[in-house]
This record gives C-alpha cells, structure tokens and sequence, in this order.
C-alpha cells in the first residue's frame, strides 16, 4: 500500500473516530433542541433544568420560604396603548390576522420577555430551582361571554424566537380548536371532568400524589402537557369584562411562576409637548410573581422590556435573534 492510501485511511479512521466521539458527547436536549445547549445531568427535571449557579441565595431561600403563596410579590404598570390600539387595527385590515386582540400582543410581549430575560421562566418545585425548558403561557378561554358560559383552559407554547404572527397563529389554532361544545375535545377540560366525577377522598389523595410526584421529579409527561398550572405564565384578560385588572393569587400546585392581570381600556389626557392635551388609551397590567425564582432587577428590566414592546408593538413582528440562555444552568 502506497504512502498516500495508508495516509488517507488514517485520517478516515481519524475523522470517523471523531464523529463517534462527538455523537457520544452530543448534548441530550429535553426540547427546543435548536435554541438551547444544556446538558441534562443528573437532578434535572422532564420540564426543566436545575439551576446550578454559585449564588448561594437561590439554594437556602426555597427552604425560608416554602410556599408559592407566601413568595409572591405584586408588579402593577399603567401602559399608554395609544399605538396598539391602531396597530391590532392596522394588522386586522391588513394581514390575515383578523382576529388578533391587545391581548395576543401582550402574550407575544411576555413571550419575547422570556427570551431575553430567561431567569423569569425558572420554577421551584420540591424545594428546589429549576430553569424551565418550554414557554407557555395559559389562558382561560369562556365560549360564550355569559354568567354560566361554560370555560377552558388553553395553554399554548412558543420557541424563544417567536415573533407576533407565531403566537397569534398558536393561540388562534386552541382558542379555535376549545369553541365547540365538547369540553372533552381539551385534553385539560377532559381530565378536569374526570377528577371532578370523583368522591372527595379520592380527589384529595390523587392531588395529593400528584404534588408528591411533582416533588419529586416523577411526574408523567402526560400530566405536565395538560395541567394548565404547569406553564411559564398565567394571563387573563380581566379587562374584557369591563373591570380593572387584579392581583391573582399563585398557585402553590404546578410550577407556574407568573400570574398576569390585563385591565380595561382607560382615556386619559396627557401632554403633546407643546402644552396642548391629547386624548390617549391605557391599560394597567398587575403581576403576581414568585420572588424566590430571580432578583427584583431583572423583573423590573422585564417589565421595563414588556412596556416598551407594548407601547412599540412593531418590534414583535420579526423573530426575535437575540434570546438567551439562562446563566445559571
């Protein structure tokens, strides 16, 4: 064998002893495979990664204070929706997103919060902090606008380059798909039908394994996709019912670390700068949020974000390249 042929066969078994190599060091992702490079190591969770950070603060606060409910902390921001209003209008004339609503803006806006600031997607569960591996945000959805207008619960999820035409098209296609009369047709609507048909003892213990596994990083996959407390976020448009917004308790059952209340429309008169009133619109958005999971910081350079998408709504409409890791993973 010339030299030439034993050279290139070194280098093809180099080259194929390589690819085995990096095949068997190739980073084992839960979901968003494109978007994140976490490696799932021992003590991480199906929905999420253990925050690892040397920040001692994020391993002892879990254990002071043990409740969701007993960490919550109230965000309250009025936001001027003077050009919302007349982009939702602008894109219902002009795009195929004819039913888009300030609401599916906001949810576009705290969808790319998430992104740029992922420590607020983060969840303690059995004590522990994890940095979730999925963005969603649930959402209550009536079928008729009545008193006894029966309700489901949509939960929709987003890649952290969404851009507004992306959420719309996901929220549209549960709000679409929950507006029949089967509430069995939702996955969550069928398994709430299920456990209510059960006696209260036995609700009781399944709520109460269900919490245990939770705890204890044995909980289905099946459970996590239809409980609607497992997500990012909880939003409701309050405002649609003609009352300001409210601060909505925690849930102290999943992993849901925000809460967000959109309030009515508001008029209001400010200053055109030239000392002339002008009529504006506003909404007040009130959040509940678990203080255990990041620094007050980040959730005012969050909200701070969020009321600068709102107010300038365009920005959300191409993907968003500029999404981030969370450091401590």
């Amino acid at each position: 064998m010339s030299k030439e042929k034993k050279l290139a066969k070194k280098e093809a078994k180099l080259e194929k002893k390589k690819a085995k190599l990096a095949k068997k060091n190739e980073i084992k992702r839960v979901k968003g495979k494109e978007f994140f490079n976490y490696k799932r190591r021992h003590g991480d969770r199906r929905d999420g990664w253990r925050v690892r950070g040397k920040d001692p603060f994020f391993g002892v606060i879990p254990h002071i204070m043990p409740t969701r409910t007993g960490s919550m902390v109230g965000f309250e921001e009025r936001i001027d929706t003077t050009n919302l209003d007349a982009f939702v209008r602008k894109m219902r004339r002009e795009t195929d997103m004819k039913q888009l609503s300030r609401a599916m803006v906001i949810m576009a806006g705290l969808a790319r919060i998430m992104a740029r600031y992922p420590q607020i997607n983060r969840f303690i569960r059995g004590r522990r902090i994890y940095a979730r591996n999925y963005m969603s945000i649930a959402m209550v959805v009536k079928k008729e606008m009545t008193v006894g207008g029966d309700e489901n619960v949509i939960k929709p999820m987003f890649n952290p380059d969404a851009s507004l035409f992306d959420v719309y098209e996901a929220v549209h296609k549960e709000v679409e798909a929950n507006k029949g009369d089967d509430i069995e047709a939702n996955d969550t609507g069928a398994m709430a039908k299920i456990l209510n048909a059960l006696p209260v003892w036995l609700l009781k213990a399944f709520v109460n394994f269900v919490t245990y596994c939770d705890d204890h990083n044995k909980l289905t996959k099946f459970v996590n996709e239809v409980s609607p407390f497992h997500t990012s976020m909880f939003i409701t448009d309050i405002g649609s019912t003609g009352i300001s917004a409210v601060y909505h308790h925690l849930y102290d059952f999943g992993t849901c670390s925000e809460f967000i209340a959109i309030g009515r429309r508001e008029k209001y008169f400010a200053d055109d700068g030239n000392g002339n009133p002008v009529r504006r619109s506003s909404i007040t958005l009130r959040m509940m949020v678990d203080e255990r999971i990041v620094d007050g910081y980040t959730y005012a350079k969050a909200m701070r974000y969020l009321t600068h998408l709102i107010e300038n709504p365009e920005e959300l409409l191409e993907k968003y390249t500029e999404w981030n890791e969370d450091p401590l993973c």
